[in-house]
């Protein structure tokens, strides 16, 4: 019997299951008694024919950023442990139980969602689902890994520079981030104001269009494909190119191809100005690193605390920011964000790799500090556009390759809706 066939607490107890075998590194919370109890009541109601939507009993984790009434919100950090119990649930969460999702636990992160390599060294190192050797990516390192070994159907995860599809590209799986905003921030705790968005993590853009439409508070009809005949793919050549595995330059070409293959017109461009731009604005500190170092103000100053120093040593530096830098750096993203929304707009898509390198070994980056910074810096290099920028984006498994890559799709601010549409569309392409 295959697992679509199932029934919703059989599934959950497969991942239930999963879960216990693979010694649970993906997750820092489980909810079994709960989850039992939600996919219960959506076996009751499939068996009445009233379902919620397609939401409904489908197995959704969520990044132990989201309140969940009743606990304390730990954000990745054992610092967090004795802080007031979260009121009530997130209200993403809120909405995805009213769906009918059934939630089996809470996914490890790095500490604050600050890291994007993966490491939270609080907990045991959660290995990437293809080669648990290998790092899963971060900031939300357990949802990529549960998306992408099947203990749950979508993850739940933020995205702040590429939280999201970091670790969807390095497991494997498709990872959607929203327009900034769209889907409410209430209850999730805060990295950057305004940079974070929250989104799925999936096997497959109609997963993610689901459950992204249900946290937006939006119909949840699924997306139809947009045939790619005609439309404008702009490929930018220069910085987001750059260091390449030859693997990854490879899937990336061949996955251009084929959307040339089915109509779509591919336009070579180049960002290295605004990128440069962008580069020259933050060289005071990342809008990210000076937001989180105001939300963290009350500790940061504070030796000896339980905490990674990869996490405070940078946010330390970013705290001496002065307000009115920041002011200008504020303003100089919106000039910014302008330019690149005058250059998305005669385009449908904008197309690169999401990272270029794969996942490398965890020996590799916890043994070599200056392997670690190198490996952080090419990891966002790219994912990061979308936010400093405010698009939307999403990447997709790109095919043929031994350790998975993404294939990174933009389109301009507001546009989700026709992004998961064409992405469904190279999805298929891309098989």
């Amino acid at each position: 019997m295959s697992r679509s066939t199932l029934s919703a607490r059989d599934r959950l107890e497969q991942s239930l299951t999963a879960i216990a075998a693979g010694g649970g590194h993906a997750f820092v919370k489980l909810y079994p008694d709960t989850a039992r109890e939600e996919a219960d009541a959506s076996d009751g109601r499939a068996r009445e024919g009233r379902l919620l939507g397609p939401l409904d009993g489908k197995i959704v984790s969520i990044k132990d950023l989201f309140d969940v009434a009743g606990e304390s919100t730990l954000a990745g950090s054992t610092m967090r442990r004795n802080k007031p119990v979260a009121v009530r649930d997130a209200v993403i969460v809120e909405r995805l139980r009213k769906a009918g999702a059934v939630i089996p636990g809470k996914t490890i992160m790095t500490e604050f969602a600050f890291t994007a390599v993966g490491l939270n060294p609080h907990y045991t190192v959660a290995g990437n689902a293809v080669d648990a050797s290998r790092v899963a990516g971060g900031s939300s390192t357990g949802a990529g890994i549960s998306a992408a070994d099947g203990t749950s159907d979508i993850s739940i995860g933020s995205d702040t520079g590429g939280s999201i599809r970091i670790p969807a590209s390095l497991n494997g799986v498709v990872g959607f981030k929203p327009t900034a905003k769209r889907v409410p921030l209430q209850g999730a705790f805060p990295l950057s104001p305004s940079l974070d968005s929250i989104g799925p993590l999936a096997r497959s853009v109609a997963d993610c269009a689901l459950a992204d439409a249900v946290m937006a508070g939006e119909g949840v009809i699924l997306p139809e494909p947009i045939s790619l005949t005609g439309l404008r793919i702009a490929v930018p050549r220069g910085v987001v190119l750059d260091a390449m595995e030859p693997e990854i330059a490879k899937a990336f070409e061949n996955s251009l191809r084929r959307c040339e293959r089915s109509g779509a017109i591919l336009v070579e461009c180049t960002l290295d100005d605004l990128i440069h731009e962008m580069a020259e604005a933050t060289s005071v500190g990342s809008i990210a690193g000076i937001e989180a170092s105001r939300v963290h103000a009350d500790w940061l100053n504070d030796t000896g605390l339980d905490v990674d120093p990869r996490v405070q040593k940078p946010l330390l530096r970013r705290l001496a920011v002065s307000e009115a830098d920041y002011i200008e750096l504020m303003q100089k993203r919106r000039d910014l964000m302008h330019k690149m929304d005058g250059f998305i707009a005669s385009h449908d898509l904008l197309a690169m790799p999401t990272s270029p390198i794969t996942a490398p070994l965890i020996a590799s980056v916890v043994e070599n500090d200056e392997f670690y910074r190198q490996t952080e810096g090419l990891l966002l290099r790219n994912p990061q556009i979308a936010n400093q920028f405010d698009l939307t984006a999403i990447s997709l498994p790109m095919p043929d390759l031994a350790l998975p890559a993404g294939l990174m799709l933009f389109a301009r601010h507001g546009a989700d809706a026709r992004l998961l549409s064409m992405a469904m569309s190279v999805e298929r392409l891309l098989g």
